[in-house]
């Protein structure tokens, strides 16, 4: 384990307690005109969304409207009553992208995966880090609005559903994530991804808002432009064994 990574496992609550942790729950809004372009322009309203630590797994509740729940569970989506019935699901979800553009939109199942997956990892990081096969290495720091910050470059193997296998994450000196870069394989774009108003819950760092914009091949991220995905989280409760 490197210097940096250590960091950041303590700065967002330690490694060690995090093992305790089962699962968090978050209460999210979602918009951006990402989902504009798959044509799912009201995003996601004042959702419960439950992500677990020891699986791979998310629910959302409501989804894609009431009375039904979405499920990302090891690679593969369902959607279900409330009642526990399955309505539609898939178990190749990351197969059915090829082909695909920018513009191409995405069936309520596509959209599942795609923020369950998302949002499995953002919770879970930087503790997702120390999983088996995952490769990371401090790289040159990042200047940036008069802060330089520390550079994680993270592989992840195949086995974890993720954005891609190459990303970057920016530290800040106390450890805390600020920045996040990958390709979005499944919805074919660079991004630069913002982490802002990182609070406390229960002993660990989560960001309360985030805000992903468009990136070049040089790393500039265009902070003017629109925003490609906006997250609000409300609340935040970890539950712990």
């Amino acid at each position: 384990m490197n210097e940096l990574l250590q960091l950041a496992l303590d700065a967002h609550g330690g490694l060690e307690n995090w093992r305790k942790v089962e699962r968090v729950d978050i209460r999210l809004n979602l918009s951006g005109f990402l989902f504009e372009k798959k044509k799912h322009p009201d995003g996601l309203n004042n959702v419960l969304l439950s992500v677990d630590t020891k699986h791979m797994r998310t629910l959302i509740s409501p989804f894609p409207a009431r009375g039904f729940q979405g499920v990302f569970e090891n690679g593969k989506v369902f959607i279900k009553t409330d009642a526990g019935k399955i309505v539609s699901q898939m178990d190749n979800p990351r197969e059915s992208y090829e082909g695909h553009t920018r513009e191409t939109p995405w069936t309520d199942l596509q959209f599942l995966y795609f923020i369950g997956y998302a949002f499995w990892n953002y919770l879970n990081m930087p503790f997702i880090f120390t999983s088996e096969g995952v490769k990371t290495e401090e790289i040159d720091p990042h200047e940036e609005n008069g802060q330089t910050w520390r550079v994680l470059a993270v592989s992840f193997p195949p086995s974890i559903d993720t954005h891609c296998a190459q990303q970057k994450f920016y530290f800040n000196e106390q450890g805390i994530l600020q920045r996040h870069d990958y390709f979005t394989d499944v919805a074919k774009g660079d991004a630069a991804h913002y982490c802002y108003d990182s609070r406390i819950f229960d002993g660990f760092t989560f960001a309360t808002r985030r805000r992903v914009v468009g990136k070049d091949k040089t790393g500039y991220a265009n902070l003017s432009g629109p925003s490609s995905v906006w997250a609000l989280v409300e609340a935040i409760v970890v539950h712990k064994e």
